[in-house]
């Protein structure tokens, strides 16, 4: 689809603007995007300042207005300009504001200069005004003097008119369907005079773990990603992260994400791409002796040298992490165990597990596709807590009668340097990343 063309479907949409609209703060890659859009928003602006996922943002929902800025260095009223919404009444507005900073003695945690993106995040939902809010955030956020910080964030909420869902809580993604031990604090608010929603009844229980009453088992790891090629039989791939292929027999999950099945509940926008190819599946390089130790570790224990954990192919997986930047050491957080092939699993593999469906694509790199998912909140685990909210606004939510083609391949394959100038920020928005004394050109 060209510029054009996206253009005039963003300005059909907006004409009609049917369904309720929300506004994604500190986006990333789109798993909440995704998620909101699955339960019948439609996302019209999303604000990210890292390029890179920015430019992977812009390739899975051009229909929606990316922002590559810092949710510091822009109002409410340019997010209503930018995405042409004017001033229209905004349904919801979420995201996952980073939080390093804890409470300190005689100072406000919501103070803290450590704090200040959740503070914008505050700030952009109190001049935007939406019916709802969801703030998304790590489960340590509720314990100890984390604890001081989140009660200000509620009452500096509740003092500008907004109440809140409580006791707020962590939701475990394994429990709503998605095969991965994953537990987010979510703080749910709705401006006064609308309903509060309820928090998402749990569904599943994970698979490995004893029976729950009223529940059944949710996927497992293999039968999350057990259709999917064995990336070893293709030497191309250490070039180039797709390929031409056969899938295997998939389960019901696997059928879901590769958008063979319908799904009742899915009400996001259908994606035209090409069910054969296999995408986001770099293969990495291991030496004879890691793949040695990666063999002989037992299924579901971590071995020991490299602390990467083995998969059980009838459990879950353990929690997908992004590692960190430069500025924060470069460090690589240890990438799963495949089961059954002794390596570390693909990004699409990883993706599978955190609930993206195949026509969602990553950076092609292995460095920044991984930390493009670790770094997100599982799709169908995002999806159940906006259809708590959209539950309360008027109407049901409806699927959209046209299939959207996803953006130019060519935004997944930029370097930061290249992405920071398609987006016109400078190129030390993010820190560089650091390999052996030179730049990464993020194509490793």
């Amino acid at each position: 689809m060209g510029r054009k063309s996206i253009r005039s479907a963003k300005q059909e949409r907006f004409r009609s603007m049917r369904r309720p609209i929300g506004i994604d703060l500190f986006a990333g890659a789109g798993g909440l995007s995704l998620g909101f859009e699955q339960a019948g928003f439609d996302v019209v602006a999303a604000v990210e300042i890292d390029p890179i996922h920015c430019a992977t943002h812009e390739f899975n929902f051009p229909l929606c207005k990316t922002i590559c800025r810092s949710v510091a260095e822009v109002s409410g009223d340019e997010i209503r300009k930018l995405s042409r919404i004017g001033r229209s009444d905004i349904d919801v507005v979420f995201g996952g504001a980073p939080c390093q900073g804890f409470s300190m003695i005689g100072k406000r945690a919501l103070d803290d200069p450590r704090n200040h993106l959740v503070h914008h995040f505050l700030r952009i939902v109190l001049e935007l005004q939406p019916k709802y809010f969801v703030f998304e955030n790590v489960k340590g956020l509720t314990v100890g003097q984390h604890r001081r910080f989140l009660d200000e964030l509620i009452e500096a909420f509740e003092d500008e008119g907004y109440e809140i869902v409580k006791p707020y809580r962590v939701l475990n993604a394994a429990e709503f369907g998605v095969p991965q031990d994953r537990r987010r604090l979510f703080l749910i608010g709705a401006r006064k005079g609308y309903k509060l929603p309820r928090y998402p009844q749990e569904k599943y229980y994970a698979a490995g773990s004893h029976a729950i009453i009223g529940r059944v088992m949710g996927p497992t790891t293999w039968g999350a990603i057990g259709d999917l090629p064995e990336v070893e039989e293709y030497p191309i791939l250490f070039q180039q992260d797709w390929i031409r292929t056969e899938f295997g027999e998939a389960s019901a999950y696997g059928r879901s994400m590769r958008g063979l099945s319908n799904e009742p509940e899915d009400y996001s926008y259908r994606r035209n791409y090409d069910r054969d190819i296999l995408t986001s599946s770099m293969r990495a390089e291991h030496t004879a002796v890691s793949r040695r130790r990666f063999a002989e570790t037992p299924l579901g224990e971590t071995e020991p040298v490299s602390r990467f954990h083995k998969l059980n192919p009838d459990g879950v997986c353990n929690t997908l992490r992004a590692g960190t930047a430069s500025d924060r050491g470069a460090f690589t957080s240890p990438r799963p165990i495949h089961p059954f092939t002794p390596r570390c699993i693909t990004v699409r593999e990883a993706a599978r597990l955190h609930s993206y469906p195949d026509w969602f694509r990553f950076h092609v790199t292995k460095w920044h596709g991984f930390r493009q998912i670790g770094n997100s909140v599982p799709p169908l685990l995002g999806r159940a807590v906006a259809s708590q909210v959209i539950a309360l606004l008027d109407g049901t939510p409806s699927t959209p009668t046209t299939t959207t083609q996803v953006a130019h391949q060519q935004l997944l394959t930029l370097s930061m340097a290249e992405a920071a100038d398609f987006w016109g920020v400078p190129h030390n928005v993010i820190p560089k990343r650091v390999r052996g004394g030179t730049e990464d050109r993020a194509y490793a």
